[in-house]
Parts: C-alpha cells; sequence; structure tokens
C-alpha cells in the first residue's frame, strides 16, 4: 500500500510539471501569436495552394489579419486563465470570453459580407443576459462559500423575517409578546386584599 501510494505522489508532481511548462510555454508564445499577422500579405486578396482570402471590409488582408488576432490572442489568455484558474469566481472570467468571442465573430462577418453597418456598435445589449447569468452564478458560488466558511444555515433566512427599522426579527418580536401575554396574570383579588396580604 505504501509503495502504490509513493508512487502516486511521484507521478503526479511530473504530470503538473509538465502541464505547466506547457502552459507557461504558450502565455509566453502568446505575442508571437499576435505578430503572426506581419507573414500576411498587404493586398485585399490573398491566394495559396488551399485556398484564396479576399478581405471586402479592410481592403487588406494584413490588416484583417491584425484585427483577428488582436481578438484572438487575448481571448486565448483567458481561456488558459478560464481552465486553470482555482479561485471561486473563475465564472466570472466567462464575460470577457463570450465578448471577444462576440468580437471575432463581428469582425469576420463583416469582412466576409462586407457590412457597412458593424455590428460591434449594440454588443452590450446582445450580451447583456449572459452578463446576468453569469452574475447570478457567480453570486451563488458566493452565498455557498460563505455558508460553508461562517456555518449559517441558509434555510434559517426563510423563516425569519427581518425588519429594517428593528433590531430584533419579527419572528423574536412576536414570540416575546407572546410570553408577555402568557406570564401576565390578572389577580383575581381585588386590590385592596392584595395590599392587605403586603
Amino acid at each position: 500500500m505504501t509503495q502504490f501510494k509513493n508512487k502516486r505522489l511521484i507521478d503526479q508532481p511530473s504530470k503538473y510539471l509538465l502541464t505547466g511548462s506547457i502552459l507557461a510555454f504558450l502565455i509566453a508564445f502568446s505575442p508571437y501569436i499576435f505578430y503572426l499577422y506581419e507573414i500576411f500579405p498587404d493586398g485585399p486578396v490573398w491566394e495559396n495552394s488551399f485556398f484564396t482570402y479576399e478581405s471586402l471590409y479592410y481592403q487588406s488582408v494584413a490588416v484583417a489579419a491584425w484585427t483577428y488576432l488582436g481578438k484572438v490572442t487575448p481571448l486565448f489568455l483567458l481561456l488558459i486563465w478560464f481552465f486553470t484558474c482555482k479561485h471561486w469566481w473563475y465564472h466570472a472570467i466567462l464575460v470577457p470570453i463570450v465578448m471577444y468571442t462576440y468580437q471575432i465573430c463581428s469582425t469576420v462577418y463583416e469582412d466576409v459580407y462586407h457590412v457597412v453597418n458593424p455590428m460591434d456598435t449594440n454588443q452590450l445589449i446582445y450580451l447583456a443576459p449572459f452578463f446576468i447569468g453569469v452574475l447570478v452564478i457567480v453570486y451563488l458560488v458566493r452565498t455557498q462559500i460563505f455558508d460553508r466558511i461562517y456555518g449559517i444555515d441558509l434555510s434559517e433566512l426563510n423563516e425569519t423575517d427581518i425588519s429594517v427599522f428593528s433590531k430584533m426579527s419579527a419572528k423574536d418580536e412576536v414570540e416575546i409578546n407572546e410570553f408577555r401575554k402568557d406570564n401576565f396574570v390578572v389577580p383575581d383579588e381585588p386590590q385592596e386584599n392584595y395590599y392587605r396580604k403586603l
């Protein structure tokens, strides 16, 4: 049993070291990904043995490549960050990932179909539902973590009616009023007899 445990501990660091090395190389290589636009021709048409690309919107293949790679490079780095992040808020990284993805799609659409009216002007309206969804997910994750750290039972919050102006909850006030009613006994004797006994 001990030999198997030691072998597993020895194998894991090499796996993490290899994965970390690959990720470090990819991050260090990211400026070269961006500067790949310099290899593209400056004219509106790029012909090679596989396909022919014509830049209709930018009128230059180099400018189109500069635009695409200027959006692909941060998207690439954000994807690495998203898949390697160990923090509880890592879902928030989805917001810029979706934003860059939308921008890449809109720039390709503009260049391929030569659209004069750019799609990028109303991107916040299109992405607002996604932003709200991610914020809800992040808030729910935060609430669950807060619950585990501080040991607060979230079901008690539904039972407790908290008043804004009172330091006590409405449930506590009801209990105090019931206690007062139950323990306050009206004497059956007239008050004169009560004072004579004193």
